[in-house]
């Protein structure tokens, strides 16, 4: 049976509040998801957007708000987005220094009704991860170093997603595996044959003429 890919589209080529906004509007009939990049300049190098940019989404689009945290620390501001209308809020393993609060974290997102993620980077294994899973309703697996946009895929995801399908079925679990990072129509189905349910889209689907077609094509629909 042919399994059904999710496309999340990600605010990080736009550059300011206004052009997020009608993206999402534009998004809201044709994207499953609109990925929320946040980053506060210290976990990743470059700062963008915050609680209000997902608020201002939420209260004025219906789509699904997949906030991604590029943040050090970030079990001290995950209430500020649940509250602003994140649907799913996911954190970065590499973000905590007491790994005791990753798990504290994840559990604490999805006892105020929303999804939770853990994401972690190219040089993390899926060993040092799997532990956290157990909490988790997304695992985001950087494809790229986070923090910028334009990246090419790294090759080592393939085995990550084998690696984290193989986990889940093990261990009857029912996480989705979300990919972050140079996703293209190119890599999209071999993405999804290794286990891939969610694929983010930045610069493909947005500098597409026919983002509809782009998005169909990353569902493996064309």
């Amino acid at each position: 049976m042919k399994r059904k890919i999710d496309v999340s589209v990600s605010t990080d080529p736009l550059k300011d509040l206004q052009s997020i906004v009608d993206y999402a509007k534009f998004m809201q009939d044709k994207a499953d998801m609109l990925h929320c990049d946040i980053m506060d300049g210290v976990f990743v190098e470059n700062q963008k957007f915050d609680e209000f940019m997902v608020k201002n989404i939420n209260e004025s689009s219906l789509i699904m708000l997949d906030v991604h945290l590029m943040v050090d620390e970030p079990k001290n501001i995950v209430e500020n987005y649940i509250k602003a209308g994140a649907n799913i809020l996911t954190v970065h393993y590499e973000a905590f220094k007491n790994k005791a609060d990753v798990l504290d974290t994840l559990k604490y997102i999805r006892s105020n009704s929303c999804l939770a993620g853990i994401s972690f980077k190219p040089n993390t294994t899926v060993s040092e991860i799997a532990n956290y899973v157990y909490s988790a309703d997304v695992v985001l697996v950087m494809a790229v170093e986070p923090g910028a946009s334009g990246q090419k895929l790294q090759k080592n995801v393939y085995e990550k997603i084998a690696q984290l399908s193989k986990f889940r079925e093990a261990n009857k679990l029912n996480f989705k595996i979300e990919v972050d990072g140079g996703v293209n129509e190119q890599n999209c189905k071999l993405l999804s044959e290794f286990g891939a349910d969610i694929l983010v889209s930045g610069n493909y689907v947005y500098s597409s003429s026919d983002k509809e077609l782009a998005i169909k094509k990353l569902k493996c629909l064309k």
